[in-house]
């Protein structure tokens, strides 16, 4: 007789605020042709859970279960994989956005998701990483082409993504500007930003100009106009709030710029600069803080708040 195996999630059946979320059991999922089975020690959260909680956003009408973020360690291979093997510790993110279900004691995902963990961090702190990580690299690194030298804006960057591209762009040896409120720029001077701007008290537009890259985390319309006016002829501005994409590029060629909307995907190679920037001591995640995965809806309550330093992350079980 075949006993099937459970395991714990946080689920929603219908859209709303933190408390629609609930946890149940359901059975445990088994690793298709290239995938991997793992248990999640750690899932990271990020905005776009709250939104898809309330919203459904990408995917939908419930039920469903949300996170992208994982850390944990290898449970079984699917048939041809050949990068990891049952017992390796591995963190990435799942495939965006409908590969969703990182808040969960095991996920399945293409192993192709994942890299090796870096061995200097524990599981909260690299499960804290991909999706805000590979966020930053993939707007900074693949679609700006951040090079030595030159001067990079980061809105909001004590944020989730923003903290982390400050690093990044520091490690490609940018010049560093960051927009965030003064009790703040303390921890982003610890972290490399060369210049801060506490938006409360001064117009960024004011203060800034000439730069080659703006990344905006924030994405409305008056931000990102204002963002343009800050780039040099022939700098990019790339936005992660992937609406307005017509109207935010007829300014951008009025300007004589660069602006592009992105939406992150999976990415292995991405991955793995992640993991070597972390251990060459150059990217880590600021720890807002960690919460148990039954207390799922408590950490949405408090990522929704807006006022977040760094990432917020689910311990779905103890390391």
């Amino acid at each position: 007789m075949t006993t099937t195996k459970m395991m714990r999630v946080i689920s929603q059946d219908v859209l709303g605020g933190p408390e629609v979320l609930t946890e149940k059991e359901v059975e445990r999922p088994e690793p298709g042709v290239s995938g991997l089975l793992v248990r999640v020690h750690a899932a990271g959260l990020n905005p776009t859970d709250w939104k898809h909680r309330a919203s459904g956003l990408f995917l939908g009408e419930p039920p469903f279960v949300l996170g992208w973020d994982v850390s944990g360690v290898v449970e079984k291979v699917g048939l041809g994989v050949t990068l990891f093997k049952p017992g390796d510790e591995v963190f990435g993110m799942l495939p965006y956005p409908y590969g969703a279900g990182a808040h969960a004691e095991y996920v399945t995902a293409p192993a192709r998701s994942f890299a090796h963990k870096p061995s200097g961090i524990d599981h909260v702190q690299a499960g804290a990483l991909p999706l805000a990580a590979l966020t930053a690299w993939q707007t900074l690194v693949d679609t700006a082409g951040v090079q030595a030298g030159q001067r990079v804006l980061i809105h909001a960057a004590a944020g989730g993504v923003g903290h982390l591209a400050v690093q990044i762009a520091k490690a490609r040896g940018a010049f560093v500007i960051g927009t965030a409120s003064a009790a703040k720029h303390e921890m982003l001077r610890g972290l490399g930003a060369d210049e801060l701007i506490d938006y409360r008290q001064v117009d960024f537009a004011d203060a800034v100009s000439g730069v080659d890259v703006v990344l905006d985390t924030i994405g409305s319309d008056d931000y990102r106009t204002r963002s343009l006016t800050t780039l040099r002829r022939g700098g990019t501005l790339v936005s992660i709030l992937p609406v307005g994409q017509q109207k935010l590029r007829e300014e951008a060629d009025r300007s004589g710029v660069r602006a592009e909307l992105m939406v992150v995907e999976s990415d292995h190679g991405g991955m793995n600069a992640i993991a070597a920037l972390v251990t060459a001591g150059q990217l880590r995640a600021t720890i807002a803080a960690a919460f148990p995965l039954a207390q799922a809806a408590k950490a949405h309550a408090e990522g929704e708040t807006g006022h977040t330093t760094g990432k917020l992350v689910l311990r779905c079980r103890e390391d």
